[in-house]
């Protein structure tokens, strides 16, 4: 009596696609001039595009729209806004407010970047803004509110009210902390198929997890309190939040490379480390960007995760919620898209097999 062939054993045909390996990514040798052209015309696009990104976003950064307050009266409102219009067309959203406190509250909250106080009564004018946000942005806004006092015969006072921590005195802690992090989970994503190309999804999964948290501790130990004392928040959040970045970003270049074969880590270092890092706002806000890269800061993992981190270490939590859900949107649907891809390797195999 002959016995049945593993291959067609119940536990595998019940669930086809539940604990298969991944097969080892096909290997594609370039002969000849196709072999020298291809490499070179590869990187030359992921170097042009990275190229162009950068400099349409950082060559002469300008704000569009930048929500600033005007503390005094409607008219003081209307005065300002004009002059800043005349200055900087399009660069600024005046908002009115009628009392200082309220103003102060609303930079705490990163509802305005900057607010102004046109100084009835108390003397002339000053300017309250956050050290938090960058020195990019308070250049931006002392040299805008500047000539706007000199206009009235004053010289502008300033008072930063949330001054950046003293670990980082350039405001770069979170890009360079969300740019490290997010290239090691581009590089997870390439490696935990070299190193291990015939591994189970689960297990696979399970490697992306550990990443993540370990990713998330680490940064948040080097950042944090017991390192460089660049980032004030607590301990928990910044780990967690840091985290889910990694993890997002390592998702995203399993599923690049699990659906697109070796286009994918070219696509993956587009979309994550140019188009990511470009618009994350951690060199400066999403309003510096230009109309056609402002959408993706919102949306990408990068620039959802440096809002969040920066919320968390600054500002009231501002950009918190908004981050945790884009980050496990990603993380989940990149899960699912595995789960598919290997469902349908899986379903190929079996008609292989029964052909």
């Amino acid at each position: 009596m002959s016995l049945p062939s593993p291959s067609l054993s119940p536990s595998r045909d019940a669930a086809p696609h539940a604990d298969i390996p991944d097969p080892a990514p096909p290997q594609h040798p370039r002969g000849g001039w196709k072999g020298v052209l291809l490499p070179v015309a590869v990187v030359l696009v992921i170097g042009t595009v990275f190229v162009s990104v950068y400099l349409a976003a950082f060559h002469a950064p300008k704000p569009h729209d930048l929500p600033v307050a005007v503390v005094g009266t409607q008219r003081d409102a209307q005065r300002v806004g004009e002059s800043l219009e005349s200055a900087v067309p399009g660069g600024f959203e005046v908002r009115y407010y009628a009392e200082e406190g309220a103003a102060r509250e609303a930079i705490g909250h990163r509802s305005v970047f900057a607010a102004y106080l046109t100084g009835h009564g108390r003397g002339g004018p000053k300017l309250l803004y956050a050290g938090a946000n960058g020195p990019s942005v308070t250049g931006t806004l002392t040299g805008a509110f500047g000539p706007v006092a000199e206009a009235g015969g004053h010289r502008l006072a300033q008072e930063d009210v949330l001054p950046a921590s003293a670990g980082d005195t350039r405001g770069l802690a979170i890009f360079y902390a969300s740019f490290g992090l997010v290239l090691a989970g581009y590089l997870f994503g390439l490696m935990t198929y070299q190193a291990a190309p015939a591994l189970r999804l689960r297990q696979r999964l399970a490697s992306l997890a550990i990443f993540g948290v370990l990713g998330g501790i680490i940064i948040a130990l080097l950042a944090g309190g017991t390192g460089f004392g660049a980032l004030p928040g607590s301990f928990a959040g910044i780990a967690g939040i840091t985290a889910l970045m990694a993890m997002a970003a390592g998702g995203a270049t399993m599923v690049f490379v699990k659906w697109t074969g070796p286009a994918g880590s070219g696509l993956a270092s587009i979309v994550l480390l140019t188009l990511g890092n470009s618009t994350s706002g951690g060199v400066m806000p999403a309003s510096y960007l230009p109309g056609w890269l402002h959408p993706l800061s919102g949306v990408l993992p990068v620039g959802a995760g440096v809002r969040a981190v920066q919320g968390l270490a600054y500002f009231h939590d501002d950009g918190l919620g908004h981050g945790i859900a884009v980050l496990v949107a990603w993380i989940v649907v990149c899960a699912g898209l595995l789960y598919l891809r290997d469902a349908r390797g899986a379903k190929g195999a079996r008609t292989a097999r029964t052909a």
